[in-house]
């Protein structure tokens, strides 16, 4: 498998060279970090890519519960836009200035940066307190050559938000199919004059579901080999463009989060593809005032299933962190059954451990209720160091294929050309 740069050389220039990273810190005792008279001391920075204005409040006030059981660490915490936060890491990482000590990993970032040696092994560590009780399909992004380097935070996958109201006017159910999908969007059209679907257009990530309800996925890692460009790819983008010529989705090609957003929050649209991380800000809307008139549904079944990504966040370890002790703890408080139930019963977002599951207010949530059967099928992404790299190939010929500047074949040749050049041991 391709790597960025050597390892083991990295993780010891990191352990000599960083100096700027949030662990860094001196606290009132002179300490930059590690314990203080027996007691954890200094400041962790914890990088969160959370949603601002629903999901940073309540991690920012869960982060402050860490310190309160430890007065002795400042916890730092920095909201950094998921846009920007892989690069970010990677860019502060490799020149050992500025990284902070914890970061809220994308699963598919997790391989990535620690085939890099950017991340510390958590295996023995505080941090993978009660390994056993994570559920296989959360921790199976963690791991990397043999090591954990990630604790599973909150998993998730995508279904559809629909406005209830709207279908009913309408006259029609949710649809199961995209052939459901394409007749509901003529009802929905002439009797409220709304869209059926918004169908965000500037993230692959969203392009997932189609491709895998069509039988077909990014790369194969068992017999490594490139799949993109096969025909189940080709039906994809195809139905997908189908979609948008035939007026049954609206699109974009920029700024699509907002966009989607607005759409389904001021009942623009009938329907749109999201996950859970998404239920708090949608329920803002004003199409949503009575929460009552909020449904989620599977996506729309392709030709061969209906098919959804396998997503979520962990927590990880930067290497060259100087308060490895207290950013152990920290994660392992984060991550624990306690907090997670604290983050469900306030966001609505999936936990990755077991036993929360048998929390009464977890068991209850109509939201954890719908997508923990969708998270439990989902299809796993590639935990290949280049798996978050297949987004951006694809995501440029996504936007060609629906802004129509490049037929489904081209688009599905051209993303497995640039595969091939990324994976050098892929066929």
């Amino acid at each position: 498998m391709r790597r960025g740069i050597a390892a083991t050389a990295l993780v010891a220039s990191l352990a000599l060279a960083a100096t700027a990273c949030g662990g860094d810190t001196t606290d009132e005792s002179g300490a930059k970090g590690g314990k203080s008279g027996g007691e954890l001391a200094g400041t962790v920075t914890w990088w969160d890519t959370s949603t601002v204005g629903s999901e940073d409040k309540v991690f920012k006030a869960l982060a402050e519960g860490f310190e309160k059981e430890h007065p002795k660490v400042k916890v730092n915490y920095v909201n950094v836009p998921f846009a920007d936060a892989q690069n970010k890491f990677k860019n502060a990482a490799s020149s050992g200035s500025g990284a902070p000590d914890v970061i809220r990993s994308e699963v598919a970032w997790t391989p990535d940066f620690a085939s890099l040696g950017y991340l510390a092994p958590l295996d023995g560590t505080a941090a993978l307190d009660k390994q056993d009780d994570y559920l296989k399909q959360a921790a199976a992004s963690t791991r990397y050559d043999g090591k954990t380097f990630g604790v599973p935070q909150v998993i998730d996958s995508v279904g559809v938000f629909y406005n209830k109201k709207l279908l009913k006017e309408a006259g029609v159910e949710v649809p199961k199919t995209l052939d459901e999908l394409t007749e509901a969007a003529k009802a929905i059209k002439s009797k409220t004059g709304k869209a059926a679907l918004y169908l965000r257009g500037d993230d692959a990530y969203w392009f997932l579901s189609f491709l895998y309800g069509e039988g077909g996925d990014m790369i194969n890692t068992k017999d490594k080999s490139v799949t993109i460009d096969d025909k189940p790819a080709v039906d994809a983008f195809k139905a997908v463009k189908e979609l948008v010529d035939s007026k049954v989705a609206v699109t974009d090609a920029t700024n699509g989060w907002d966009n989607m957003q607005k759409a389904i929050k001021d009942g623009e649209v009938a329907m749109a593809i999201n996950g859970p991380w998404a239920v708090t800000d949608t329920l803002a809307g004003d199409a949503f005032k009575d929460k009552a008139n909020f449904g989620v549904a599977p996506v729309p079944a392709g030709s061969k299933t209906a098919g959804s990504p396998q997503g979520g966040h962990n927590y990880a370890v930067y290497a060259g962190s100087k308060n490895l002790d207290a950013s152990y703890e920290f994660v392992k408080y984060m991550s624990s059954a306690k907090v997670q139930a604290e983050v469900t019963e306030k966001l609505s977002l999936l936990p990755t451990r077991s036993s929360v599951y048998g929390d009464p207010k977890v068991a209850e949530n109509e939201i954890v209720q719908f997508f923990k059967p969708v998270v439990e099928t989902a299809v796993e992404r590639p935990w290949v160091p280049e798996g978050g790299s297949l987004f951006a190939p694809l995501q440029t010929q996504y936007t060609k294929v629906l802004t129509g500047q490049a037929t489904p074949e081209q688009a599905a040749k051209s993303t497995g050309d640039s595969y091939r050049k990324l994976l050098k041991d892929y066929k």
